[in-house]
């Protein structure tokens, strides 16, 4: 009874969308490129304050990955409007990727905000295809609510292990798809299509947990947390890191 109504519901939601849909491809939905980094920021701020211990809990070990002589270079990519600098070690190099150019606004404040760190570039390429880097040319890769709103999860992992130098760790921290028994999972897979919109492609029912485990990483430290007030409909969160 239950997956029938999800079914119903999700149908007339999608039903009232189409003009959203109709508007992105005839490209009046465009100017929402520009709009979205700066809703992407604000909403930042009280992200990071909820997820504050956990965010440290996930960086903690980052320095870890440095090489012999202490240099790290950690790419990270979808960095938006760089949320994550604060909780890097000291000294380390960051690269920054985002297929959105008009997060460079707010990516520069928080460079400016912290400046423990040394930044190398800031490239406008999809995750996807990140071919501006060599392989094996970083220690770090970092993705944190990026892998709900890419293409192709698979092909994006299989650059982050391209990428990554032998021994390198990939630190993720994702929403996730709710467990089936759950009113959280029957509201994502109802309102999936006008969180696609209003949240720039992102994707509320992806089990990226099961992308991570087939990707082929030596080793994988993941766990799944409920993300403390954050909104219900991306209140399932998996993190950890994954060691090529």
């Amino acid at each position: 009874m239950k997956s029938c109504l999800m079914g119903l519901c999700r149908r007339v939601c999608d039903v009232l969308t189409l003009p959203l849909m109709l508007m992105q491809i005839s490209g009046l939905w465009a100017p929402y490129k520009r709009l979205f980094p700066w809703m992407a920021f604000n909403i930042t701020f009280s992200y990071n304050h909820k997820m504050h211990q956990n965010k440290r809990e996930l960086f903690r070990n980052v320095a870890a990955f440095a090489n012999p002589d202490g240099s790290l270079r950690l790419l990270e990519i979808g960095c938006g409007s760089g949320a994550n600098f604060r909780f890097y070690p000291d000294g380390c190099t960051v690269v920054c990727t985002d297929p959105n150019p008009h997060f460079h606004k707010y990516l520069r404040r928080s460079m400016d905000a912290n400046a423990h760190l040394t930044y190398e570039e800031v490239a406008v390429v999809s995750a996807e295809n990140m071919e501006a880097f060599e392989d094996g040319s970083v220690d770090v890769v970092v993705g944190t609510l990026v892998l709900c709103s890419v293409e192709n999860v698979a092909q994006v992992l299989q650059e982050v292990r391209r990428v990554l130098r032998p021994g390198g760790a990939f630190y993720f921290l994702e929403h996730v798809v709710s467990d089936p028994s759950t009113w959280t999972y029957f509201f994502q897979h109802v309102l999936e299509r006008l969180w696609y919109y209003l949240m720039d492609g992102c994707r509320i029912t992806r089990a990226t947990w099961a992308d991570l485990e087939e990707a082929g990483f030596s080793r994988i430290h993941l766990r799944h947390i409920q993300a403390p007030e954050v909104t219900v409909l991306i209140r399932p969160h998996i993190m950890g890191y994954a060691v090529k």
